[in-house]
Parts: structure tokens; C-alpha cells; sequence
């Protein structure tokens, strides 16, 4: 029964393809493509694609991206927008078929007595030319490792995908066939070989593991011992994603995400309303020891947080949500829990840093980045990379941006992106060695200084000395920017203040040396908050210890009037500090009082300048006589 013509036109339809979210149908109009919605009201999309006329298109529900190829010997890669991503050079023939993997890493191209594999951002992998006339269609296992052809001289052709490599520190794994695996060692050039039961799906290497899932089974090996690996049964056969962290890994399947230890012990199995396990890639899913990151596919804007031990939702279980739809989502893998961060790339390309953990208030999500088109985080220390406007630019500290936002510019590094091509995309990040894939399909290496992952190490286990002596040595100025935002996230505020004396920072340096002269814990902890723009927790730990006098001082000081004021009225005190101090701010200024408030108390209210100096002083060493008795106390306590 016909439910309805989406399309009548003069030329003929030769390829169509389903949306991601089978909203959406493209399809070809002699040299045009067209994006139709099915909601009646929505807006077309329609380009010329190519010079000649298009024969085959395919959309890809992973990573969004079009495929289209036609009569002008040339295959193109598209985003759902229009918007062409990559261009073939002229092919000896025209192109009759193609298809993208389920998973989206990769595609192949079919046209006479010819048969290519090629990268999603489409560079070619490998050139078959079998004697079997134009491959008119292709179709791929759902495994993604087998690929069938309907050739015009009547023979169906079947190829399998092999040749992957997989590179970590000293080693370097090759499927050289489909159940074989070569394992070497560049180091002393010591060569394994791993046979396997099924054919291999997929496979990972990392933190001194390689995992491998077949058909039927997942093997566990550790680069220590080739020979015994650890293997276990799959529930589900299509394995369609293996993440790596330190201490478990994460499998994705047709069925949904299952976190396993490295001795084959099912750990958790996070569950989600909607979850279609199915479209979920390297960019939309993050595991670190913790915790596992979702970008949710009905919502865009939103990143579902779990727990990676219990499988639970994180907190009060509600998500990280961002005000644009989120690309590329990625945890960073060291430190403790409660210090877990985040960083996204959104719609814009922006980068932004938050935190995994924010006990009952609103996650502060700060922007650190702009123009960035591929991230990745370090393993052993928490430094961020990413290719940002052309350069390589890594984030020595990103967490700088919690502490002192200023501080952020001086602890990056920016190498110039001339040494890479069009669209570099980063592959890894192992110790001092990024990796990066260029727009040709060519591996390219840049190595970073070791003083950065040294300084994280002496930071964490708090040798502040050494961690001193290691950018006195290296006289690096963002290494001292570091340093000082370290020392300030710990509350050293020795070394704070001297890693801060060492980038010129003056007006920081007097602050902290305020903040060292400070009565009381309350206030120095109040101030140290203040350093980092958290002006209501402040102001809310200075009124928990009853210090008012304070908290009305702080708003002072940052003319908050009202807010000033308020307090003062609450707690009845010091109402005619708040009227002096804002008296003698008008009158700086040639200003008079609008402010219907202040002219109401400034009628009841006596200023004598002297009287408020003695009432300061008072409340100064009542402070001072508080902490004196705490700590005589908690020593009492000690010596008992």
C-alpha cells in the first residue's frame, strides 16, 4: 500500500539512503543531492555534488557522514550539512558502487575491474583490481570485516579487511590474516605470533594489554606473556568498539556497553533510557579507572555520567548537560575520583573543561579552547592535546582554568602546525609521543617535553621542593605557570607564591602574602576561594564560622554594595562600616547616594571613622584569639 511519493522529478533516481535516525532520505537528481526530511513543513537541503551525474550515494548512522560517487570518476565525503569533506582525485572509471562499514572507520569504493578500501576522512587504505567487469553493489558483514560484490560479469566477489596495525610504546601488532596476528617487539625485534579460533572483529592496545574480540570469544593478553592469554566468552558476536583504561576495559555490542577487568571479570553494565548501542563511537564514549562518559544520541547536548565500577549514574544521577550539541567527549585517566575531568568539543569546535564530580551545585563548565578538531588526552599525566587552528597545542595544566583562568594562556605549548598537512587527526597520546593521522593517510610524530608529566607526579605526592627544583632547571616560564596553579589547587602557598614571583605575577604574590597573614583558617580559606573567583563560597565559609565581620568586608571589597549591606542588616553589625566604606566611594568619585536603601539607613546611622577603626581592630583579634584557642586545643589534643 503506497503511503506516500516523497519525490517526483524529470530525471531518474539511481541511489537513495536512510538518515541516521531514519528522519531523513538523500538521493540522487542527475549531479545533485538532495536531503529530504519526512515531516512535510521541514526545509530541503539540495547541492551540486558532482560534474557528472551521481550513481551511488550512502549515509552512514556512526559518524553522520555522506558518501557519493558518480559518472565524473570521482568519490566525495560529505557532513549531513552539505558540506564536502573530501574530494577523490579523477579515477580511470566511473564509480558504480560503494559502501560505509558499520562502524563508520571505514568505506569501500567499487567501479571497473577495480575494488578500494578507504579511511572515513577518505584516503585510500588499498586497491584490489579484480577481473570481474564493474562491481555494481556492495554490501558489508555486520562485523565490519567481511565485504561482498555484485560484479557485471555475473560472479559475486568477497574480500576480508586485513593488514590493521596497532602501535603502544615497543610494540607493534599486524592482523596479517584473518585469524593471525604478528606481534613485535621494535626494541629487540622478538616476533609472536597469535593464532585465534574465529576470525578477529576488533582489538585494542593499551596499558600493557592487548584485547582482541573474535566472532565468538574475547583474549585478553599482557605485553609481559604472549603465550597464555585470558579468554572468555561473548554473549553478543558483533563487537563494535573496545575502550582502554588503566585497571578495566569497555566493550561495546549490539546489546549495550559491558566493562570488564583485565582477569575477565564482568565489572559493571551501564544501562540508559534509549541507549542504541549500536551508533556509539571512539568521540561519543570515554572510560577512565571510575568512570564512563555517554553522549546521549536522543539529546545531543547531553553527556550521561556512570559510575565504571557499580554501572549507576553518577551523583544525584542527572547528567552534564551543555548549551550546544556535543561532538567528541574525553575523561582524562589520572588522579583521584573525586578530581575526574571532562573535556568536550562542541558543535563550534569550542573546548571546554569540567569537572565529573560537583557535590550537589551546577558543574562549572569553562571554555579553554576554540577551532579544535581533534583532542586526546595523555595516560600518564593529565595533559590535554589537541590540534587547535593548525597547531599542535597541549594544556600542560588544564585544570588551571578552576584555579586562576588568567594563569591559563602561559601554561600552554603551541607547536606551528607547517610540519602537518591539511586536517591532522590525533591517534595518541602515549608519554612524550603524539601521534597524529594527516589528511594523506600518513602517520606523523611530535614529541613533547618530559617536565610537564614530572611536574604532575611531584604535584600529586606533594614534593613541592623538587617539583621547585624542576623549573628552576628547566627555565621554562610555563612550566612555573603550572606550578603555580598546582600549588594554589593543593593550598601551598609557598610555593605558590614563588612559582607566581617567577612569571611577574606581582599582584598575585601580595594577594597570597595577604592571604598568609590571614587569623584564622576560616579566612584563609575564604580568601584562598576569593583568589579563585568563588566569591559565594566565600562568603558562605566566612559566615559558617561566624565571622560576619568578614564576609561584609569581602563584598566591600569587591563593591557589592547591596550585598554588603544585606549582611550587615541580617546580622546586625557593622551597618555603619558598609555606609562609611560607601560614602568614601562616592566621594572619590563626586557621586551622590540614589540608592534608596543606603539613604534610608544613613539616616539612623552615626559615621565616625574612629569608632569603625576600633571595631575592626576588635573583631581582628577576636579572630586572632579564636584561632589561637583552636590550635592550643587541637595541640592538647595531639599531646593526649
Amino acid at each position: 500500500m503506497l503511503r506516500s511519493t516523497l519525490a517526483s522529478q524529470g530525471s531518474p533516481v539511481y541511489s537513495v539512503a536512510w538518515g541516521p535516525d531514519s528522519d531523513r532520505i538523500l538521493y540522487t537528481s542527475g549531479r545533485q543531492l538532495i536531503i529530504k526530511p519526512l515531516q512535510p513543513s521541514a526545509k530541503v537541503i539540495q547541492w551540486k555534488a558532482h560534474d557528472g551525474i551521481i550513481l551511488k550515494v550512502d549515509w552512514n548512522s556512526v559518524n553522520d557522514l555522506i558518501l557519493s560517487g558518480g559518472e565524473d570518476c570521482k568519490y566525495k565525503v560529505w557532513d549531513s550539512f552539505g558540506r564536502l569533506l573530501y574530494s577523490s582525485l579523477f579515477l580511470d572509471y566511473s564509480i558504480t558502487s560503494l559502501s560505509w562499514a558499520p562502524d563508520g572507520e571505514v568505506f569501500a569504493v567499487g567501479s571497473f575491474n577495480t575494488l578500494r578500501l578507504c579511511d572515513k576522512t577518505g584516503w585510500s587504505y588499498a586497491l584490489e583490481k579484480p577481473n570481474t567487469g564493474s562491481v555494481f553493489s556492495l554490501a558489508w558483514s555486520a562485523d565490519g570485516t567481511q565485504l561482498a560484490g555484485a560484479c557485471g560479469n555475473g560472479h559475486v566477489i568477497f574480500a576480508h579487511v586485513v593488514e590493521q596495525h596497532w602501535e603502544w610504546k615497543n610494540f607493534v601488532i599486524t592482523l596479517t590474516k584473518r585469524r593471525t596476528m604478528q606481534v613485535r617487539n621494535v626494541i629487540n625485534d622478538a616476533v609472536d605470533i597469535l593464532e585465534f579460533r574465529d576470525r578477529v572483529i576488533k582489538a585494542s592496545l593499551a596499558y600493557g594489554h592487548l584485547v582482541v574480540a573474535t566472532s565468538l570469544q574475547c583474549y585478553v593478553y599482557n605485553s609481559g606473556n604472549w603465550n597464555t592469554p585470558l579468554i572468555f566468552d561473548l554473549k553478543e558476536g558483533t563487537v563494535s568498539l573496545i575502550l582502554q583504561a588503566e585497571k578495566h576495559f569497555l566493550l561495546v555490542d549490539g546489546a549495550g556497553l559491558y566493562t570488564f577487568s583485565y582477569e575477565g571479570r564482568l565489572i559493571s553494565s551501564p544501562k540508559f533510557p534509549g541507549m542504541r548501542a549500536d551508533i556509539l563511537n571512539a568521540q561519543s564514549v570515554s572510560l577512565s579507572n571510575d568512570t564512563i562518559a555517554v553522549r546521549d544520541k536522543s539529546d545531543e547536548k547531553v553527556v550521561l555520567l556512570f559510575d565504571a565500577l557499580t554501572g549507576k549514574a553518577l551523583g544525584d544521577g542527572k547528567p552534564l548537560s551543555h548549551k550546544l550539541e556535543v561532538v567528541e567527549v574525553a575523561l582524562d585517566h589520572c588522579g583521584p575520583s573525586n578530581e575526574r575531568k571532562i573535556a568536550l568539543v562542541d558543535k563550534n569546535r569550542d573546548l571546554y573543561l569540567t569537572s565529573v564530580r560537583h557535590l550537589g551545585r551546577e558543574p562549572k563548565i569553562c571554555k579553554i579552547g576554540s577551532m579544535v578538531h581533534s583532542m586526546a588526552w595523555n595516560d600518564a599525566a593529565n595533559i590535554l592535546c589537541g590540534v587547535q587552528d593548525g597547531q599542535l597545542t597541549m594544556w600542560y595544566y588544564p585544570s588551571a582554568v578552576f584555579t586562576d583562568k588568567e594563569l591559563l594562556p602561559k601554561t600552554l605549548y603551541i607547536k606551528d602546525g607547517s610540519e602537518f598537512s591539511r586536517a591532522p587527526h590525533i591517534v595518541s597520546f602515549v608519554g612524550t609521543k603524539v601521534t597524529l593521522r594527516q589528511g594523506d593517510g600518513s602517520l606523523v610524530y611530535s614529541n613533547v617535553p618530559p617536565y610537564p608529566a614530572l611536574l604532575h607526579e611531584y604535584s600529586a605526592s606533594a614534593r613541592w621542593e623538587d617539583a621547585l627544583r624542576l623549573c628552576r632547571f628547566a627555565k621554562d616560564q610555563s612550566l612555573w605557570a603550572c606550578l603555580a596553579g598546582m600549588a594554589m589547587a593543593n593550598r601551598d602557598l609557598d610555593t605558590a607564591e614563588m612559582a607566581y614571583a617567577a612569571i611577574r605575577e606581582l599582584p598575585r604574590v601580595q594577594y597570597i602574602k595577604f592571604i598568609k597573614e590571614q587569623p584564622s583558617k576560616e579566612s584563609t580559606l575564604a580568601h584562598m576561594l576569593m583568589f579563585s573567583g568563588q566569591v559565594q563560597e566565600a562568603e558562605a565559609t566566612l559566615l559558617q564560622a561566624g565571622l560576619f565581620y568578614q564576609a561584609i568586608q569581602v563584598n566591600i571589597d569587591l563593591f557589592n554594595w547591596e550585598r554588603a549591606l544585606e549582611l550587615a542588616v541580617k546580622h546586625k553589625t557593622h551597618v555603619d562600616t558598609v555606609l562609611a566604606y560607601r560614602q568614601k566611594f562616592l566621594q572619590k568619585f563626586g557621586r551622590k547616594e540614589t540608592n534608596k536603601r543606603f539613604l534610608q539607613y544613613a539616616e539612623g546611622v552615626e559615621v565616625d571613622w574612629e569608632k569603625i577603626q576600633a571595631k575592626i581592630e576588635m573583631e581582628l583579634a577576636k579572630e586572632r584569639e579564636k584561632a589561637a584557642n583552636a590550635s592550643v586545643r587541637s595541640s592538647g589534643v595531639l599531646r593526649r
